[in-house]
């Protein structure tokens, strides 16, 4: 594996964004030429190439305005300033706002809005500011409008945690439960700015509706037992904001290369090995999950593990490992998971590369395999999240700064790519991929698999928070 071949996939990509409204985002002749280039390159190295077609709604927002109507007038930007949260309600509302149990000092640990009782005395018609923390948005969302709130402000919880940077602007979903009024997510500054305004007046007002996807996963197979399915997956798909080359270029290239590497060598796996270019993820991880729910129950068993790989050459990087264990964060995945996990780990350390763990939080295409049993690991460099000292310290960059300063931006282009990590994560991903495509042994421990869902309550859907 060299970044020089991963890059040349990559410079494709580029292009085909650069010719296609600056995008690869699904649904678009931006994700269809970047499918078709993937296509050409696993066939010309001897796989058969399928698709699989899929349809979704995707939720627009036509028109959002957020704008301080008294005591300073000021109208704020989409995007930079706020978003609507997704499943949001329809409207357009002037009212004063209404602070609700928000907690502006020290940690600013919050369970803004997360109890009916934090709205007693909440006057009817005003709008409900809450805070970010503890409970999903939709339960905030559904307390307020119980109190009457008119619309709703969730402003960031102003701290930063593992991978999760809490102050700005918080893209959220409501998922499919909805709302009756308008939400919009904003930055803990905005938030605070509104909270701390004596006789504070906004405007609220979305104008919201769906939009039907038509998109596909591109697979590819390699011979071998078919009762040992080995799954490495990417997404292909960007956001419309930009052309997506480390999210996820990076990915996908690696596994692209991964295949062609295998077939030139000539090597005929053990274990089936089917490579998947997953389409739909920046709307919710459709394409994997769609993938999942087309398997029946011997179909699961039949699958030994999935290899994830979302964002391998952030140019701020961390080399993360998924917790398969849960010795790091708690929640571990389905049985199997800490095998696939100690196989990086052991990997890296015979190189004498460091590693930290990241969490299964659900915000990438294991996510469907790890709900329905299936073990599951990976890589990733980062994204949003900043880089603290001590990892710094052990993985060089910048502290204080993401790990992707791009993230879902014009400016994740050719040029936002780590060579270095880029190659490093790469030999990771060929080394585990022909592990487990040559493993005799079960990952899950017995000759009829197993293992069970992990249970946790996950934060993301996709890359968009729930919480």
């Amino acid at each position: 594996m060299s970044a020089e071949n991963i890059t040349r996939h990559l410079e494709e990509l580029q292009a085909i964004a650069d010719a296609n409204d600056g995008n690869r985002a699904a649904g678009t002749s931006g994700h269809v030429a970047s499918a078709e280039y993937i296509e050409a390159q696993l066939q010309a190295a001897g796989y058969e190439t399928g698709r699989q077609y899929f349809t979704y709604p995707r939720f627009v927002v036509n028109l959002a305005v957020l704008a301080q109507m008294s005591p300073s007038p000021t109208t704020y930007t989409y995007s930079d300033d706020f978003l609507g949260m997704t499943y949001s309600g329809d409207g357009d509302v002037t009212a004063a706002v209404t602070a609700v149990d928000v907690n502006l000092a020290g940690d600013r640990a919050s369970t803004s809005g997360c109890e009916a009782s934090d709205f007693e005395g909440f006057p009817a018609g005003n709008i409900a500011l809450i805070q970010r923390g503890t409970c999903t948005f939709s339960d905030k969302t559904a307390n307020a409008e119980a109190a009457g709130a008119s619309a709703v402000i969730i402003f960031n919880q102003g701290n930063v945690i593992p991978d999760d940077d809490r102050l700005g602007v918080v893209a959220g979903t409501l998922d499919v439960e909805g709302s009756a009024v308008a939400v919009v997510g904003t930055s803990f500054e905005l938030g605070e700015e509104l909270a701390t305004t004596e006789g504070v007046e906004v405007r609220v007002a979305l104008d919201t509706g769906e939009e039907v996807v038509e998109t596909f996963n591109v697979l590819a197979d390699t011979a071998g037992r078919p009762d040992r399915t080995v799954v490495v997956g990417a997404h292909l798909d960007g956001v419309s904001e930009g052309p997506g080359i480390n999210d996820n270029g990076s990915g996908s290239a690696a596994i692209l290369e991964t295949a062609v590497q295998l077939a030139e060598l000539g090597i005929t796996p053990t274990n089936r090995t089917r490579f998947a270019f997953w389409s739909g993820e920046e709307d919710g991880l459709i394409g994997s999950d769609y993938y999942v729910s087309q398997l029946s129950p011997r179909d699961i068993k039949n699958h030994a593990l999935n290899l994830n790989f979302d964002m391998i050459a952030s140019p701020n990087p961390v080399r993360f490992v998924y917790d398969g264990d849960g010795g790091a964060f708690g929640s571990k995945g389905p049985n199997g998971s800490d095998v696939v996990e100690d196989v990086f780990l052991k990997y890296f350390a015979a190189q004498g590369l460091a590693t930290a763990p990241t969490e299964f939080d659900g915000r990438s295409d294991y996510f469907g395999f790890i709900e329905n049993g299936i073990p599951a690991g990976g890589l990733f460099t980062g994204a949003e999240g900043i880089k603290s000292e001590e990892e710094a310290a052990v993985f060089g960059g910048t502290a204080g700064r993401a790990y992707d300063p791009c993230y879902h931006a014009e400016c994740d282009t050719i040029s936002n790519i780590d060579q270095g990590v880029l190659e490093e994560m790469a030999d990771a991903i060929a080394h585990a991929t022909l592990t487990f495509a040559m493993t005799t042994s079960s990952v899950k421990g017995t000759a009829k698999g197993g293992g069970g869902k992990p249970g946790k309550d996950f934060t993301f859907k996709g890359n968009l928070s729930l919480r």
